[in-house]
């Protein structure tokens, strides 16, 4: 074949393009848009880096878009941290690996990208692995990036010596180790394209000392594609002509519908099926909250509807394990391996959310009038509403934990970021704050970790520089990561923290003494001043015991431009009432 001549459009071996008329030296032809580095044929826009281990693996997260490394200092992780300062990207240093992970989940779930985790040998990944069963549990693409023992002192007794891959695996969609130094930038190309492809999650890639300090040659890669699968139009049609022609029907929106995209589309099925809906999770806002066919406290019309349409989360408890009465359950969902598989389902598409969302919207077949079953529930809705204006406005002492909110609710902008780390007053928090946009509630998801607050709060400010960003805060929840403090201060994020003090454990202590009439482990001391805490740590503070000094606590926190902490003493024999079961 040598001396053929090469069509127009296609590249020569030597990685050049060639011009019609141009013939191949050795008769190969590399295909269009690609060309040929070293003797293997890569795509446009692929190029040869150098360096340290440290420097091809920040490359490589450069070349995903990523723009910040939530770490915590350590000797194995130090190639990577001077290659990051070198190249400018922003390193956000915490006090506790917990909050690095809790960090990068954040910025992930707000920003709706992959986000990456630094974190040193042994007890720095250990300390991780909470901020990493939560990611999987939210669907978060998180990229944790660690140090490892040498391999040549393997097996010796080296430093933090300490076989991360079995720990990690069951809560990363992959785990792997790197032996090879120029095959950093692959492996963090294929892990992080896993990680940001439906379903997403967290993924982790562990580098030996020896292998991060070596310096060699690497072909940098442009970004694998991480598109959902698309949908069975068969399937999405079906369940539109459950959702259409049901006499009651009710569509619930997940986390997924943000992490898709698709919120736009969950509008367009909702007024175009003319269904009543409601938010679970990261779902919330999505249908803004003030929106005709947005519903929150009604959540009991689930038991009542005929068909239920779950799009993008688990049958999970927050869900009664998806058995709503009678109804036929529709789980959209945007990959086929999360379709629900302990409750029969009457359809299940699976796939690109808004292909599902909009092919439902777009149903043209037989349909029911809903207008009666969307009245009911608004007049129930306006009924529950009102009935919750007691609590927000109570004036008695101590504080009830929901007049903390109602205060909250007066003074939030429409835009604000509300972030929950907490049982008893973040479960007020969630019932109680209406969410106005999409991707400005954050909790902490099915899992139930505590001590996220921070982290999330440390993500929220980063990227919503000119927003409000307020953390609410159970005393409990508070302990986990007080010392986070220190890392909202030093990288000068000011962030209101709203901490509901009741004294003790609220969602164990009021469960435990309903079961066996008395509470074991469940106090904690009473009154105790967090504020002191965060002005010690240099933020800013005050304790609250009269609710009508509520209100200005919050103005002086909004106006501070600093970590503020207003500490509520609330009332200990409150209990939030609670349906959602543990199994």
């Amino acid at each position: 074949m040598g001396g053929e001549v090469a069509p127009a459009g296609t590249w020569t071996s030597d990685g050049e393009p060639a011009p019609a008329g141009t013939r191949r030296p050795d008769g190969e032809v590399v295909p269009v848009g690609a060309r040929r580095i070293d003797g293997e044929v890569v795509p446009v826009g692929a190029r040869r880096i150098d360096g340290e281990g440290g420097e091809l693996a920040v490359a490589a997260l450069r070349a995903h878009g990523v723009d910040t490394l939530f770490t915590l200092s350590g000797g194995h992780i130090f190639s990577v941290l001077h290659a990051a300062a070198g190249a400018g990207m922003r390193i956000v240093d915490v006090r506790h690996e917990q909050t690095a992970v809790f960090a990068a989940e954040g910025y992930a779930r707000l920003g709706r990208r992959p986000a990456v985790a630094l974190l040193t040998a042994g007890p720095g990944v250990t300390n991780g692995i909470s901020g990493l069963a939560t990611a999987q549990a939210n669907g978060a693409p998180v990229v944790v990036l660690a140090g490892r023992a040498a391999r040549k002192r393997w097996g010796s007794g080296a430093l933090q010596e300490f076989d991360h891959i079995p720990l990690v695996a069951p809560v990363t969609k992959d785990a792997r180790t790197v032996t090879r130094t120029e095959a950093i930038p692959g492996e963090l190309r294929a892990l992080t394209a896993a990680a940001a492809t439906p379903h997403r999650g967290p993924v982790f890639l562990d580098i030996p000392l020896d292998v991060m300090h070596r310096r060699a040659s690497a072909t940098l890669r442009p970004p694998l594609p991480a598109d959902p699968p698309a949908a069975d139009p068969d399937e999405i049609a079906e369940a539109a002509e459950l959702l259409a022609t049901a006499r009651r029907p009710v569509l619930v929106a997940g986390g997924d519908v943000w992490w898709g995209g698709a919120w736009e589309a969950l509008r367009h099925c909702a007024e175009s099926l003319r269904v009543p809906t409601f938010a679970n999770g990261q779902g919330r806002g999505c249908l803004p909250a003030r929106h005709e066919l947005s519903f929150s406290r009604s959540r009991a019309a689930l038991k009542e509807a005929d068909v239920v349409v779950v799009a993008g989360t688990p049958l999970d408890f927050r869900l009664s394990f998806g058995r709503f009465g009678n109804a036929r359950v529709v789980h959209a969902v945007d990959h086929p391996a999360l379709r629900a598989t302990h409750v029969p389902t009457a359809a299940a598409p699976a796939g690109d959310l808004r292909q599902i969302l909009d092919g439902m919207a777009a149903w043209s077949g037989p349909r029911a009038d809903h207008e009666e079953w969307i009245r009911r529930l608004r007049e129930r809705e306006r009924a529950l509403r009102a009935a919750e204006r007691p609590e927000l406005e109570h004036a008695g002492e101590p504080i009830h934990p929901a007049r903390v909110l109602g205060e909250l609710i007066a003074q939030l902008d429409h835009d604000a970021v509300v972030i929950g780390d907490g049982g008893d007053f973040v479960s007020y928090a969630g019932r109680l704050v209406d969410s106005h946009l999409p991707g400005r509630w954050l909790d902490p998801g099915p899992f139930g970790c505590l001590g996220n607050g921070i982290g999330y709060a440390i993500a929220a400010r980063l990227l919503h520089p000119d927003r409000q960003v307020v953390l609410l805060l159970g005393d409990g929840a508070f302990g986990f990561s007080a010392g986070d403090v220190d890392t909202l201060v030093r990288h000068r994020l000011p962030v209101v923290m709203v901490v509901g003090n009741n004294g003790g454990w609220g969602l164990e202590k009021h469960p435990m003494r309903a079961l066996y009439g008395a509470d074991v482990a469940a106090d904690l001391r009473p009154g105790s001043r967090y504020d002191q805490v965060v002005r010690a740590l240099g933020g800013a503070g005050e304790t609250v015991t009269d609710p009508r000094r509520i209100a200005p606590a919050l103005r002086r926190a909004f106006a501070a431009g600093e970590p503020y902490l207003v500490n509520v003493l609330t009332d200990p024999e409150v209990a939030y009432r609670r349906s959602a079961k543990l199994g």
